[in-house]
């Protein structure tokens, strides 16, 4: 009987057999990063309960019972134990950018002169201090980092490329990119 459903594979046929295998994979993957020594410490109530918490944290515990069938103090008690273990890092209001003047989305690739550890950490902290960088990634490729920036225009841009960019000699080169239109923007992992 596979560890993810209520059917044996053979009852579904080969997807079934496909799904559980990389079903038990993720769950062995969650339990090792989490430091746990055994995978049965995250189940499937856990992996639904997180699908619904991830899209909408307001939820209530009652809700959340009558979705994946167990009791408001079961669920309680395992987004607890979630929140403890670091699954779940913070909940958080996911802001309008139209509503609040910062409409326009920036992606920038930066290439950096030099890649020794205190560049790197200088640049990764002065980045995670600006708060028009809504996303900063660290990459292999041409590209040293790559960012999401969150500005009111593109006077505002500019400010902050002579900011960062302009006046950091660790600074190759940069290459932007505006979005015309956001088709999917999310943080759901499952």
């Amino acid at each position: 009987m596979c560890a993810l459903g209520q059917h044996s594979p053979k009852e579904y046929g080969q997807n079934t057999m496909f799904e559980c295998f990389f079903g038990k994979i993720s769950k062995k993957l969650i339990a090792n990063h989490l430091g746990c020594d055994e995978i049965h410490t995250m189940n499937e109530k856990d992996i639904e309960i997180l699908r619904l918490v991830q899209s909408n944290a307001r939820l209530t515990a009652e809700a959340i019972s009558q979705d994946v069938g167990l009791s408001p103090a079961a669920v309680q008690k395992r987004l607890k134990k979630l929140r403890e273990t670091g699954v779940i890092e913070r909940e958080i209001a996911v802001l309008s950018p139209a509503k609040l003047g910062r409409e326009m989305t920036i992606i920038v690739e930066v290439k950096l002169e030099r890649e020794n550890r205190a560049q790197l950490d200088a640049f990764k902290r002065k980045m995670r201090n600006t708060h028009s960088v809504q996303q900063c990634y660290y990459t292999t490729g041409e590209a040293d980092f790559l960012m999401i920036l969150i500005v009111g225009d593109i006077k505002e841009y500019e400010a902050f490329t002579q900011m960062h960019f302009f006046d950091e000699a660790n600074i190759c080169h940069f290459k932007t990119s505006v979005v015309m239109d956001r088709v999917k923007a999310s943080l759901d992992v499952l």
